[in-house]
């Protein structure tokens, strides 16, 4: 457990750590990890941050998977990261749609109370919160986090729209942002 925000890193999971589909990812089959994301969690796990997921995923209220075919991803997920040396500490998702009136669904930030609670933090001011869409970004921000975009998954699209992304972090991929938070960001230096 992280003993402070900083110590935290949330990630997006479609478009950040996986490649995304506009048809959704509805199988273990369609969720393609990408090889340098899972690496870098197992770099971000050993370097001495703490790692959290926080996930829309609406295509179980839209009936294209259910519970269990998601629970199987993030079980690949985990071990996959097990594997490179990593940790994930949790993984909140969403299983609404956009007309359900959820308080979890991001932009608003449901999930990221979730990993706050589970992680027994008081705040979570000063995490990062990375994600590829500006719903990702607002979500980390109603909730103090340093906000980082990168070009994976929607990035490119949302970068292009350059709206709310002011004091956000830009990254071609996780591996390039954990790359760069390591050099200047390390726990284990202090």
């Amino acid at each position: 457990m992280p003993t402070s925000p900083q110590q935290l890193v949330i990630l997006d999971r479609d478009g950040v750590i996986n490649q995304d589909s506009d048809a959704y990812i509805k199988s273990l089959e369609e969720w393609l990890p990408y090889p340098s994301a899972i690496s870098a969690i197992g770099k971000l796990s050993q370097a001495g941050f703490t790692v959290a997921v926080a996930t829309n995923q609406s295509g179980i209220a839209r009936g294209y998977y259910d519970e269990s075919v998601l629970s199987a991803m993030h079980a690949r997920l985990n071990q996959l990261v097990e594997a490179a040396g990593g940790h994930i500490a949790h993984i909140a998702y969403c299983p609404h749609g956009p007309e359900d009136d959820c308080q979890c669904r991001k932009p608003l930030p449901g999930l990221l109370h979730d990993i706050q609670r589970e992680l027994d933090l008081q705040s979570l001011a000063g995490s990062w919160m990375v994600g590829d869409s500006l719903r990702d970004l607002q979500a980390g921000k109603a909730c103090g986090c340093r906000p980082v975009l990168v070009k994976t998954g929607k990035g490119e699209k949302t970068l292009a729209k350059a709206i709310g992304l002011e004091g956000a972090r830009i990254h071609a991929d996780l591996a390039e942002f954990v790359d760069w938070l390591l050099v200047n960001h390390s726990p284990l230096q202090k």
